[in-house]
This record gives structure tokens, C-alpha cells and sequence, in this order.
């Protein structure tokens, strides 16, 4: 028994290791990523027009433009997001994969312009790991590759059943506009957080 004992703790002290690693690599991608991103983006949008909680302002041309991305190293994004509570700002790859989550947040489904975006990453330090001390009425902001900024408040921060697909995606565009969601430490749930577009 103690000998099975210490192989556990063994594994484990592995285990935490191994995270440590993949969170400091992650860092370092996502930093890159980001840094090269700023450098393209336009400051501020060039053709889109009116506030973004106005959607009867947007042109199906304008709508188009909000899914531009934008390819760095390999890889495509679609903005970045800004967490300033957290003090986090990291690049938001436009398609979820394994592969990606392991670089940056990725756009797991939707799109801002639409009002359903959801972002999901790991539970690295350096991503969404803190995503559970987020509380409503703070603020989050989303970059596109287009240059417009969306800025949202937090309304809600939950605890979802990982094998609970359709409870993640109840509520958008009526309770919701954007979702950042994570695995908990078991990985069994997903921390999730919803957020209401606001205005500037």
C-alpha cells in the first residue's frame, strides 16, 4: 500500500509538472501571437459604422467584415480579448482545436457581430485558469481582426456539466452575447462565464 501510495504522489508531482510546462509554453505562444497581432490590426475599424449593440446599423457587407481573420505563424485569429480584471490579454484563434487550445483561447462557436460568441481555453495560469474569480458587473473586450472593439459585462459566472452541450449554448443573443468558459481542475465541468454587450 505504500508503495502504491508513493507512485500516486509520484504521478501526481508529474502531472503538475507537465501542466506547469504546457502553461508556460502557452504563455510564450500566446505573447507572440498577440504581439504580432496589435501590429496588423487597425487601431480603429475603417468602414464599420454605429455602436456594436446596435445591430440595425449593420450592413450585411459590415456583418462580412467581423469574420475577417488573420493568419500569424500558421495560425488564425479572429482578435484578440481583453480581461482586464484578470490581467490577462490573449489571442483568440478562430477555429477550436485541441492543437490550438494548447496556444490560445479559440473561438469555440458564433461570431461577435451575431451576439452568440464563445471563447474557450485551457485552465492554464495564463489563460483562463482564474476565470472563476470574475464577477458580474466587470468588464471584458473583445478585439476583432477588423479593429472593433466589443465590450461586455459580466452577468453571470457559472459551473456547467462538461457532458452538457446544450445548457452552454441556452441564452444567446437573449441572455447573453458572449461566453468564456474553461475546464475545472477535475475537467469533469466547465467554468463559464456570460456576458451582456454593453456600449462605450
Amino acid at each position: 500500500m505504500v508503495a502504491v501510495g508513493v507512485l500516486m504522489i509520484i504521478a501526481a508531482l508529474g502531472l503538475v509538472v507537465s501542466n506547469t510546462v504546457e502553461s508556460r509554453r502557452a504563455a510564450r505562444y500566446s505573447a507572440e501571437a498577440l504581439e504580432k497581432l496589435k501590429d496588423v490590426i487597425p487601431a480603429e475599424p475603417s468602414s464599420l459604422s454605429g455602436t456594436p449593440d446596435n445591430d440595425d446599423l449593420f450592413s450585411d457587407t459590415e456583418r462580412a467584415e467581423e469574420t475577417e481573420t488573420i493568419e500569424i505563424d500558421g495560425y488564425t485569429y479572429c482578435g484578440y480579448i481583453s480581461v482586464e480584471p484578470l490581467g490577462i490579454e490573449l489571442p483568440v484563434a478562430d477555429s477550436f482545436s485541441y492543437a490550438g487550445l494548447k496556444r490560445s483561447p479559440c473561438r469555440y462557436s458564433g461570431a461577435a457581430g451575431n451576439n452568440d460568441l464563445i471563447i474557450a481555453a485551457h485552465n492554464y495560469s495564463s489563460h483562463f485558469g482564474r476565470l472563476y474569480e470574475l464577477s458580474p458587473g466587470e468588464q471584458v473586450v473583445f478585439t476583432s481582426a477588423s479593429g472593433r472593439k466589443y465590450r461586455y459585462k459580466v452577468v453571470d459566472v457559472e459551473v456547467i456539466d462538461g457532458g452538457d452541450a446544450e445548457r452552454m449554448f441556452s441564452g444567446a443573443s437573449g441572455e447573453w452575447d458572449m461566453t468564456l468558459f474553461t475546464c475545472t481542475l477535475s475537467g469533469r465541468s466547465r467554468v463559464t462565464v456570460r456576458a451582456k454587450l454593453i456600449t462605450e
